[in-house]
């Protein structure tokens, strides 16, 4: 079919990002709120001087792609979304109840427990014999069990802490290799009545973000950077092995 003649197509754009690992048989799912996702072009241009009269020029050129880039700014830090910036591992740990959880209280001081946002603490001596107060002797904090100055709780007792958590999330950061997934990106064109805008990026290599903002005057972000790769599945005459985009 010859392509349409379509002279007004202004772009501005917003949708939906999903994701998925590259040459998986997983679901794309969203990765949720995207405040920027652009590709850029890397070009290598070579050029050959005119030599054949005065005053140069160029002779010749070939134009080539060195690399297809792509910059996403997250604006959910959900537990995927930081295992990818940070190249770890997402899972989630089911809500238990903890028995006799050994410690070394100090005054001052935090008692980190395994586990986050205690409740139902009791806080004992290694021997059982003394049940400590809450709130005089240690604080519960969502972090662990926090030791005030006037606690009747010596400098370097040995306690015992009972508790319950709820189901929760962890990342465990650095222990895998940069990510290589599959791009697809569902966006509407607000310049065009809403019309659709599709790109899918069938193989991408994720950089870390740039830094994980937790303390700050905005919303924390995350910035990704990547490389979009060639999908050596993706064949056929005038068909491309980088992105796809689609437009109605």
């Amino acid at each position: 079919m010859a392509l349409r003649q379509l002279v007004y197509k202004p772009l501005l754009g917003s949708g939906k990002v999903y994701m998925r690992p590259y040459g998986g048989s997983a679901a794309l799912t969203e990765i949720g709120n995207v405040s920027k996702l652009e590709f850029g072009i890397d070009e290598d241009v070579k050029k050959m001087t005119d030599y054949t009269k005065a005053g140069g020029g160029t002779y010749a050129q070939v134009n080539r792609i060195k690399s297809v880039s792509v910059s996403l700014t997250v604006m959910d830090l959900n537990p995927a979304n930081v295992a990818r910036a940070l190249f770890g591992s997402a899972d989630s740990v089911t809500g238990a109840v903890i028995a006799d959880e050994p410690h070394t209280a100090y005054k001052g001081g935090l008692i980190r427990l395994a586990h986050p946002k205690p409740t139902a603490v009791t806080v004992t001596n290694d021997a059982g014999s003394t049940t400590y107060v809450s709130g005089t002797d240690y604080e519960v904090r969502p972090e662990g069990i926090y030791i005030p100055q006037g606690s009747a709780i010596a400098d370097a007792t040995a306690v015992k802490i009972d508790y319950t958590y709820a189901t929760y999330d962890v990342v465990q950061a650095l222990t895998v290799s940069s990510p290589e997934v599959q791009l697809a990106f569902g966006g509407i064109n607000e310049a065009d009545s809403g019309n659709p805008v599709l790109v899918d990026a069938w193989r991408v290599k994720l950089g870390a973000a740039k830094k994980l903002g937790l303390i700050g005057s905005d919303f924390a972000e995350l910035q990704i950077e990547g490389e979009v790769l060639a999908d050596p599945t993706k064949t056929g005459a005038g068909i491309s092995r980088y992105l796809r985009v689609q437009q109605v």
